[in-house]
């Protein structure tokens, strides 16, 4: 392996913090993280950008931690994508087995892709994920693999998750001009659930909520594949708004009453705790009581929690989660919330931190980490899965410029 191609890293651009790690690819397959960068996050608004200039200094500081921490220079990263203009769909699509002894290869199972992901998208909007469910092979459905098999008739499920073509370009634009090249993205979901979700829990059927600053995004996995995703627009953000209205004092006060102090659940507070809140306009700081900090805090945990849940019945999913729930990004490090999604949910609620991971595991072993750790996870086995070019990703940069030559002269 290239000395290049040994490292992963993965950017999640996210409304409240900017997260940058860098993995390390070893021979037996693992991945080991090396290098973590992390920046107050500005410019960006659920996952959209709102003051580019602001966006990629927020970027670079992060980028440029990360080099640091790893003793490496960053040159291309795998972006992390969200925000509310992320929407999926299922597919199916059917093709007949071309082969003359009616086996099924992996040209077959490409058409049959192809065929499910031919759908009609509304204009400024593109295709991110194509994500294959399962196959059925004639009757015989629940296939896994179908390559080797025969059969007249080949189908596929898909889960297809498009954006929109502008929000996407313009994170893509602040990853790149913070002096980094964008290889390739990934839903913020799908990076999540590869660094916090076990394979039994996805087979069985699991639920991922990541709460982020800005949007909740769910993702609904049952038989080891995707086949739900959605996004609230609730975030942590709304939590620090409530207490900076509800308490009388400024928002980076709030969001450190909140890291320090909030419970989502009024009734695991002491009646007798107190905090101290600064005032505005220079006033004095405040005494007052913990519970009245919960009690502006926990309406908010229950609306995001039944938004949730109502995506999950309108999606039919309610009765497929056998495994429970696993929430997971910042918000979920908040006090308490485990314990009220449980009396919402009524099912097993556990904090989602990244595992299968070895180097800084102890620094990264926070639901703060699951997007950028994922999309690191999530570049790194499907770069195992397929076969590397020889030489690596500057080979392949230099034969392009040959061929770009080549038409000049």
């Amino acid at each position: 392996m290239a000395r290049r191609e040994q490292y992963v890293v993965g950017l999640d651009v996210g409304t409240s913090t900017v997260v940058c790690v860098v993995g390390e690819s070893l021979e037996d397959g693992r991945l080991n993280v090396v290098g973590i960068g992390v920046s107050e996050s500005r410019g960006i608004k659920r996952g959209v950008v709102v003051n580019l200039e602001a966006a990629v200094d927020s970027i670079k500081k992060a980028v440029e931690e990360a080099e640091l921490m790893a003793g490496i220079e960053i040159d291309f990263v795998h972006l992390a994508i969200s925000g509310p203009h992320i929407k999926g769909f299922n597919s199916r699509g059917v093709v007949a087995v071309a082969g003359k002894n009616r086996e099924v290869t992996r040209d077959d199972v490409r058409r049959a892709i192809d065929a499910a992901k031919a759908v009609a998208l509304p204009t400024g909007r593109e295709i991110l994920h194509v994500l294959p469910q399962d196959f059925v092979v004639d009757e015989q459905d629940g296939i896994g693999a179908p390559e080797g098999m025969t059969g007249a008739r080949l189908e596929v499920n898909v889960h297809v998750v498009t954006g929109a073509v502008s929000s996407t370009q313009n994170i893509v634009a602040c990853v790149n001009r913070a002096g980094v090249q964008v290889v390739d993205t990934v839903i913020e979901q799908l990076a999540a659930a590869e660094a916090v979700l076990t394979p039994d829990e996805k087979e069985l059927g699991v639920a991922l909520v990541d709460i982020g600053g800005g949007t909740v995004d769910l993702a609904i996995f049952e038989r080891g594949h995707l086949w739900h995703t959605a996004v609230v627009a609730v975030g942590g953000d709304h939590f620090t708004s409530d207490i900076a209205v509800g308490l009388r004092t400024p928002i980076p006060d709030a969001e450190k009453v909140k890291r320090k102090s909030g419970c989502a659940l009024s009734s695991m507070v002491d009646e007798d705790a107190t905090i101290e809140v600064a005032s505005v306009g220079g006033r004095k700081p405040r005494l007052m009581a913990r519970r009245i900090l919960s009690e502006i805090l926990q309406p908010r945990a229950e609306e995001i929690f039944h938004l949730v849940w109502d995506e999950i019945r309108r999606a039919g999913y309610e009765k497929s989660l056998n495994s429970g729930i696993v929430l997971t990004g910042g918000g979920a490090i908040l006090e308490g919330m485990p314990e009220i999604a449980e009396q919402i949910f009524d099912l097993p609620i556990r904090r989602g931190t990244p595992v299968e991971v070895g180097g800084l595991s102890d620094h990264i072993s926070s639901p703060v980490f699951a997007t950028p750790v994922g999309v690191a996870l999530y570049t790194h086995r499907n770069r195992v899965l397929e076969p590397r070019s020889p030489g690596g990703a500057f080979s392949r940069v230099v034969s392009q410029l040959r061929s770009i030559f080549k038409e000049f002269f």
